[in-house]
């Protein structure tokens, strides 16, 4: 008898820890604060990591809330806010003594990035607001008030760190091409210095500060493979801490100043590594394969705590007692009625791709057996981002259904060098769907999959290449699905924020002097071809992917009497925030494939 599908609402519905915006430990160790969805709404979390128990909301009021940072003396606790989707963050405070919180950026039409750092003396705030046009480094009053410019050069500034001597801001921008750099900016009123190399800036991200506030880590890919870097602030030198295979990243400095925790990643899976000063080589601890996000060490330096994921794991907080490696987790967001034995891992694979080059990939195949079944080729965004060993309960609910999924880390992606990441740059729409509709023969050539029932979908970068797929090789899938995409080249730039402009130059060129390349490669102008069935999900509050990039290709579509399933969300940006829209957007997906690849 075939087992029933595992319900995809029930696993939408289990609450994670926000990996990526962060979490932070009070000063005195005492508590972790983090983003968590436990109710269904993104609210800030407390954890007593001395003694166990639940944890405590302290956020409240409208809007989905990230980031949070302890003040210097522990009384205080900021945050961001979305109220709508649009990115337009607003800094929150809350005060543990009255269990209050206040809105310290008031009235702001402009737009704050989710990085905001408090001064050793918690007096200011560092931020990075676009209020002339382009994202730059501003201080402000941590009571509220005036911000004033401390940084101002020509590329969108994203992340921004305080030394703990007060001295100095780290931030970290965009740079040339898909670079990112890291800029010294003394608050003396000295220049501001970029990390280089033999006087040129070098690529450069994930800046943390020595507890000296003397010495700066972070990651550069300038060798190839990112590794981890020192920078001595008073002279520029940079001395390498690590070298050979793997990505390293996120580095975090211990309290005493004499070891660094980083994240090591072959591909899709990562490792915890921990190396002292001088030393060459590092220790490696695993949970188990899955992903690591942002170790932070404990201020007594016994312990790093972290984000980790996996197929059959959401996003939780753990703990590494790093003397004797015991892992502890903190936070508990799957439901013990979740079936583990049903959630399935990877396997890694490598295919050729149209032009032979091997292209990395992850397949999941359903544990029923039987006849060929269909398969859905599902393309992760970005485009610098890669498919990682990750909790994605849309996958699972596929594979519980009987389908084979295959995630391509397509050229552009992350996780396997520089040359790797750069190997779209100015063909965007190109090299990289045809290692996405490859990867469709490979199902079909390996007898995976019957190959008159595979589909493609993917949100924002992958909604994108969904739909270059369909245009550019329209006998290939049945069926497509499109969360959140762009298709018009021209339009979706003009109608973007100054940032996404600057990274559009970047990496496709001038949409004047490029037209033709920008023309040829924009999937709303060859509609006309497609063949298989469409859908098109937008937000309609979205700062990336306009939705008019949806709606103009949903008419065009329905003129031209194609079969396209359109649905626009009135209370939503580019990343849905609220369970119920996440719920119906995914359910509305697997039930448009399953239209026309469950036949």
């Amino acid at each position: 008898m075939k087992t029933p599908p595992l319900d995809l609402e029930t696993l939408l519905r289990v609450p994670y820890v926000e990996p990526d915006l962060g979490y932070d430990i009070a000063p005195d160790g005492s508590q972790v604060a983090f983003s968590w969805n436990a109710s269904g709404r993104w609210e800030i979390y407390c954890l007593n990591l001395k003694l166990p128990g639940e944890p405590r909301q302290v956020s409240s009021g409208e809007g989905a809330k990230f980031s949070p940072r302890y003040s210097p003396d522990g009384k205080k606790l900021a945050y961001v806010v979305d109220l709508d989707g649009g990115e337009n963050y607003d800094i929150h405070e809350y005060i543990f003594a009255t269990q209050t919180q206040i809105n310290l950026t008031p009235n702001t039409p402009e737009a704050l990035t989710t990085s905001f750092a408090w001064s050793p003396d918690g007096k200011w705030l560092a931020l990075c607001s676009d209020r002339d046009g382009r994202f730059d480094v501003f201080i402000v009053p941590s009571t509220g008030g005036e911000m004033r410019k401390v940084l101002d050069q020509p590329c969108p500034d994203w992340v921004v760190r305080w030394s703990p001597d007060g001295r100095h801001l780290a931030v970290v921008s965009e740079g040339a091409g898909q670079d990112y750099l890291t800029t010294v900016v003394p608050l003396d009123g000295g220049p501001a210095v970029a990390v280089s190399r033999a006087g040129q800036p070098i690529s450069a991200k994930g800046a943390h500060w020595a507890p000296d506030g003397q010495h700066l880590a972070f990651a550069s890919n300038i060798s190839g493979l990112y590794q981890i870097g020192i920078l001595k602030i008073a002279t520029g030198e940079i001395t390498w801490l690590t070298q050979g295979k793997g990505e390293k990243e996120s580095p975090d400095w211990s309290p005493d100043g004499e070891r660094l925790a980083y994240v090591v990643s072959h591909g899709p899976d990562c490792s915890l590594a921990v190396q002292s000063l001088g030393l060459a080589e590092s220790t490696i601890f695993q949970v188990e394969p899955g992903v690591i996000y942002a170790p932070s060490f404990t201020p007594d330096g016994e312990y790093l705590l972290f984000v980790f994921d996996n197929p059959r794991r959401p996003c939780d907080l753990w703990e590494l007692h790093i003397a004797t490696g015991q892992f502890r987790q903190l936070t508990f967001s799957l439901p013990d009625d979740i079936p583990q034995d049903r959630l399935v891992l990877p396997q890694q694979v490598i295919y050729p791709s149209l032009d032979g080059t091997e292209v990395p990939a992850l397949l999941y195949r359903p544990k029923q057996g039987g006849a060929l079944p269909p398969a859905v080729v599902s393309v992760h965004g970005g485009p610098n981002w890669l498919t990682q060993t990750t909790w994605d309960p849309l996958v699972q609910h596929m594979l519980s259904r009987g389908w084979v999924v295959l995630s391509p880390n397509y050229r552009g992606s992350t996780g396997y060098g520089r040359d790797w990441q750069l190997a779209s740059r100015f063909d965007l729409g190109g090299v990289d769907t045809e290692d996405v509709v490859a990867g469709a023969d490979f199902l079909e050539r390996e007898g995976l999959a019957d190959p008159g029932r595979i589909a493609v979908t993917g949100r924002s970068w992958g909604g994108y290449l969904t739909m270059t797929s369909l245009t550019q090789f329209p006998e290939r899938f049945v069926v497509g699905s499109a969360a959140v995409p762009f298709l018009n080249w021209f339009t979706s730039h003009a109608n973007s924020r100054q940032d996404l402009q600057h990274w559009d130059r970047e990496n496709f060129g001038d949409p004047e002097k490029d037209y033709d390349r920008w023309y040829k490669h924009s999937p709303y102008f060859f509609l006309e071809r497609i063949q298989a069935a469409v859908q098109l999900l937008c937000g309609a509050n979205d700062v990336r992917c306009p939705p008019s990039e949806s709606s103009q290709a949903y008419e065009k579509l329905t003129a031209l009497g194609k079969e396209c399933d359109y649905k626009s969300y009135a209370d939503e940006g580019h990343a849905f925030l609220k369970i119920e829209n996440q719920v119906d957007v995914k359910k509305r997906r697997a039930e448009f494939l399953a239209k026309h690849i469950e036949r």
